[in-house]
């Protein structure tokens, strides 16, 4: 009798699905979703059409359960993303705050509301609210070329929209502190060493590693990922309030003279000038004790002149 052939197991056919948008790029390939922040020009800054863009992008994904996880990543290869652009930026103040704060959160909700894995795949600089974005992500793999940082403390504005919140609980208090008040960078290799991200691998095997790991969860359950990212993300779910306190914190920096002289001096290329605001204060501070000595605080005609 002749031998039984095996029966073949048909794979899915390969599909491409793509959407189109004005800043960023995104395809649905092989079961994985792709979200390309495309503003090279700018180091893939983001500005408030950008992040629209990336949480309509993201939470599309919704629509196919069979999409086995997200990778968001910068076009080229200078940068993941700089952060928010200044020029978005600058026009910001307490009244309009929320206009921008409020597309942050959105953003990092819908990454960490999804019930799939989100990974950031980080190709040179990961910067200030770019850093934040590969914060949100559950996983993260940079080229050797990465370098990872928070830049707040220099151009005057608060990483307080993922940053103080989950670096401490990555790194540790010390580091994440140094990092924030300092502004200290850390270059991929360091970077996973110290566990703020999964893997540094070689530039030209950035994609190559991606894809790889966007394999491996083809194989694992999406039941059981979707549980237990859920589960993964209770504790620091808890951290909601945190981020609402962080928001409005923020609100108070932007369109402060501090945050307008940080940001005007790295467009211009040159140091910012912070002390001047440190002795502005102090002068203001002494004429408050200098009233104070003088009995200022009583009404006129109970003041005694002071000894």
């Amino acid at each position: 009798m002749p031998a039984k052939r095996k029966k073949s197991v048909a794979k899915p056919a390969t599909k491409s699905t793509t959407r189109n948008y004005g800043d960023i790029l995104y395809e649905v390939k092989d079961q994985v979703a792709w979200v390309t922040i495309n503003r090279p020009r700018v180091l893939n800054a983001f500005r408030e059409q950008t992040l629209d863009e990336m949480i309509d992008a993201l939470k599309s994904t919704r629509e196919d359960p069979s999409i086995v996880c997200a990778v968001v990543t910068g076009a080229g290869d200078k940068a993941f993303s700089a952060g928010g652009d200044f020029f978005a930026m600058k026009r910001l103040n307490f009244t309009n705050a929320y206009m921008w704060n409020d597309r942050m959160l959105g953003l990092a909700m819908t990454i960490r509301g999804l019930p799939i894995p989100v990974i950031a795949m980080v190709n040179g600089w990961c910067m200030g609210g770019g850093h934040e974005l590969a914060l949100w992500c559950d996983l993260v793999i940079a080229s050797e070329n990465a370098v990872l940082g928070q830049t707040g403390a220099k151009v005057g504005a608060c990483p307080t929209v993922g940053a103080t919140q989950y670096i401490p609980r990555l790194i540790g208090e010390r580091l994440a502190r140094e990092m924030i008040f300092c502004a200290r960078r850390f270059p991929a290799k360091e970077a996973a060493e110290v566990g703020l991200i999964n893997k540094c691998v070689p530039q030209k095997d950035l994609l190559k590693e991606t894809l790889k790991w966007c394999e491996t969860m083809k194989g694992h359950s999406a039941l059981t990922i979707r549980m237990t990212k859920r589960s993964l993300n209770f504790e620091s779910d808890n951290l909601y309030a945190s981020w609402q306190h962080g928001m409005e914190l923020l609100a108070h920096v932007w369109g402060s003279d501090e945050a307008k002289e940080g940001m005007n001096a790295f467009l211009a290329g040159r140091p910012p000038n912070f002390n001047k605001f440190r002795q502005s204060a102090k002068r203001e501070l002494d004429g408050y004790l200098a009233g104070l000595a003088k009995n200022l605080n009583e009404p006129p005609a109970m003041r005694k002149k002071a000894k």
